[in-house]
């Protein structure tokens, strides 16, 4: 991408006539650099998410490494390279790039929520100015994510640990008499523990700074912006930080010295907000150089401050008021909820007033796909917060009577705890509701392929069926996300009744007739289910690189997560794009110097991959490229999800760039891909001779057959998403492409 949020007519594609680079800015090492040029072709194979083995992706045993790293990869077989079809194999595996090593990946599992904020912003619609409004308001949710990991940090460290367990209550031992903190003046108390918030920000910082191999001045290349973003993040957290210091010290008695510390903290935070606001001005390459020189000098202003203040805090000795939590943290807990939610809601309505078509996946083109994203990042940033505070204090015994946990948070772990039970009920609603059509829809496809179905081959055919039936389910994943989009009313609500001091015993009493434990057994409900997603989120850290079958289902989500480049959020996982899609490029142009041309095969998400390594190569290398999809989900998610940026029209260019040498094999039975410009089903329409793109998609039955053929003693098996480089009909499409290529020749 850009450098920048790009306007609605850039597309992700490189500038002609510069030479791609390889991920690391330098020629990647091969094995086979100094062969002569040979008159045969290259079948580079690409696998999709979740990682593959070079061996299962090759069918061939052993293999080597010809260029790359442990990381990222091409390999060939080791013995023979040619297959019965003529073509040199050779794979690119790329399943490495996403993560990393075990630990890492477990330290990422904690920026779960900035990824998704991230991606949020790369599912804007298309169209000014409501695009704009969506970049602006995704970018203050993530900033707002930063700020409310930072408050919740602070509600341990000062709220609980330096004024409850140390002052007003006495926590559980050890907690109540900590070393060197125990009757310390409160200043002193506040100002060191203040340290733990200050040490959970540059964590953040540090994860946040780890980047995937420079590519140069490549498209996709947006260190830049990340830089100016993680300033801006960082002021922001430390100017908070120091609201709630500066905050709680007011509360004895106003100085001149606080009051002026105070009014600088807001408007470093103010600062903060309105770089993120402006439209296009940290992306804009007329004000490039405004925002990195303002946002620069806001993080040391702000940093500089942060020590001020602890100094101030820490030398004041004057009494503090008696009150059984820290002055005003409550409140500026409940106002960071309550904008969260408020943004949320904003987003909702933006996108949801200009849907367009009514159902369906339009929905999801039209940028809803932002909304519910950035649903699911804060519904799980607030409840891990809330749950942290909530805990912790239950842990340090903190909470005595009626002075339990800030009122936010309780009704944030209750909201957390209905929108969870929501989220479940609508999915089971809208999959009976759903069912009837999908599987009329499922038998007439079947009936199509199978007009004829023996008695033997019934209960094969109710399968075939019953997968096409599931696979449809994505269609409905448009309504899904227009009713989830709704739910974020829930959190205002609860944030506005934070904000109100109302309690939810007494509320849900009153309005509900509901028993006092009631209320206390969802909190606790909340705090449970919490536990088990973060305990999921780090097993599956950890699995993710022993179990392959685990890798498979789970690792998906997270390889398209860092696929996007950080764009609203700094301190999201870096993208892996960053470098696979350059260094792509580079092997393409190596292997058409070598060869007599590239036969690009890409496999779901690695279609993706290949199709934006097509928009960055140069006409004399195009010229020799061919391009072969399957299971690719390339329109039927991707163009849907991402309608800025992964649209029909640079789908139509990626064809016109390989000269529509390009073939897009699907099954109805596969849930992830599907056609990409035609469906061209049994009883379709012919497709129109002078468009192309008609010419592209290529359905493969499935199963090939009810039952076993002559020789043979099981029936063909249901293929699904299966990549089947080995399926007749695979094979049939790569000598088609191979002879195209030859003929181009």
């Amino acid at each position: 991408m850009p450098e920048g949020e790009p306007d609605d007519d850039d597309q992700p594609r490189s500038g002609d006539g510069h030479q791609p680079r390889s991920g690391d800015g330098h020629q990647p090492q091969s094995g086979d650099g100094d062969q002569p040029r040979s008159d045969d072709v290259v079948e580079l194979r690409v696998h999709g998410v979740s990682g593959a083995d070079p061996t299962v992706i090759l069918d061939r045993a052993p293999v080597r490494q010809v260029a790359g790293d442990d990381s990222g990869g091409f390999h060939r077989p080791d013995r023979s390279g040619t297959d019965p079809d003529g073509v040199t194999l050779e794979a690119y595996r790329w399943g490495d790039l996403p993560s990393g090593t075990v630990g890492r990946t477990v330290s990422m599992v904690f920026l779960l929520p900035f990824m998704l904020s991230n991606v949020a912003v790369w599912m804007r619609p298309t169209g000014h100015p409501r695009a704009a409004w969506v970049t602006m308001l995704c970018r203050l949710l993530a900033l707002n994510l930063t700020v409310l990991y930072v408050v919740s940090v602070a509600g341990v460290a000062l709220d609980l640990l330096a004024w409850r367990c140390l002052g007003a209550t006495r926590c559980r031992e050890p907690f109540d008499t900590m070393t060197e903190l125990h009757g310390r003046h409160v200043g002193q108390r506040l100002a060191v523990l203040a340290l733990l918030p200050i040490a959970a920000i540059a964590f953040l910082r540090l994860l946040g700074t780890r980047r995937s191999r420079p590519v140069g001045n490549a498209p996709w290349a947006m260190e830049p912006l990340v830089r100016r973003l993680r300033a801006i993040h960082v002021a922001a957290a430390l100017a908070v930080l120091d609201l709630i210091l500066l905050v709680a010290r007011r509360a004895a008695g106003a100085t001149v010295g606080t009051t002026l510390l105070l009014t600088l903290s807001v408007v470093v935070l103010l600062t903060c907000v309105g770089l993120l606001a402006a439209p296009g001005l940290i992306d804009r390459a007329a004000t490039e150089r405004l925002a990195e020189r303002t946002a620069r000098t806001t993080g040391v202003v702000a940093g500089g401050l942060s020590v001020v203040t602890l100094i101030v805090v820490a030398r004041d000795e004057r009494d503090w008021p008696s009150s059984a939590t820290l002055p005003g943290y409550g409140e500026l807990a409940g106002g960071a909820l309550l904008g969260q939610m408020t943004l949320l809601v904003l987003l909702s309505a933006l996108v949801l007033w200009h849907r367009g078509r009514a159902g369906g996946q339009a929905t999801l083109r039209r940028g809803l796909g932002a909304a519910v994203i950035a649903a699911f990042a804060v519904g799980l940033a607030g409840g891990l917060s809330a749950g942290l505070v909530y805990q912790t204090g239950e842990l340090l015994g903190g909470y005595r009577g009626d002075d339990g946990p800030p009122l936010p948070y309780r009704w944030t772990l209750l909201a957390f705890f209905l929108h969870a039970v929501a989220a479940v009920l609508l999915s089971g609603v809208l999959t009976l509701m759903s069912r009837r059509r999908r599987r009329r829809a499922a038998t007439a496809i079947a009936r199509l392929d199978f007009p004829v179905v023996p008695a033997e081959a019934s209960g094969r055919f109710r399968l075939t069926m019953t997968t096409i039936a599931r696979a449809r389910f994505t269609e409905w994943l448009g309504p899904l996300a227009a009713t989830y989009a709704v739910l974020a009313v829930i959190g205002l609500v609860t944030s506005l009744l934070g904000r109100a001091g109302r309690d939810p015993e007494e509320l849900t009493r009153q309005l509900f007739g509901l028993p006092a434990g009631a209320v206390e057994m969802g909190l606790t409900g909340s705090t449970y289910l919490l536990a088990a997603v973060l305990l999921t989120l780090l097993s599956g850290g950890v699995f993710a690189y022993r179990t392959a079958w685990f890798r498979r289902h789970v690792g998906i989500l997270w390889d398209l997560g860092t696929f996007w480049p950080r764009a609203a959020h700094p301190f999201a996982p870096p993208s892996y794009a960053d470098r696979a899609v350059p260094e792509l490029a580079n092997r393409i142009t190596q292997l058409t110097e070598r060869h007599r041309g590239v036969l690009l095969c890409g496999h779901s998400h690695g279609s993706a991959l290949l199709a934006l390594a097509v928009l960055r190569l140069p006409p004399r290398v195009r010229e020799r490229v061919a391009l072969l999809t399957y299971g690719s989900p390339l329109d039927r998610l991707y163009a849907r999800l991402f309608p800025a940026y992964l649209n029909e029209e640079v789908l139509r260019e990626v064809g016109e760039r390989v000269e529509w040498r390009w073939l897009n094999l699907w099954r109805d039975t596969d849930p992830v891909g599907g056609w990409i410009f035609a469906a061209h089903r049994p009883g379709d329409p012919p497709p129109d001779p002078a468009d192309p793109a008609g010419q592209v998609d290529r359905r493969l039955r499935d199963p090939r057959d009810l039952l076993p053929g002559p020789g043979e003693r099981s029936a063909p098996p249901l293929r699904g998403h299966h990549p089947g480089e080995t399926d007749p009909e695979f094979r049939a499409a790569v000598r088609e492409l191979t002879a195209r290529l030859c003929g181009a020749g």
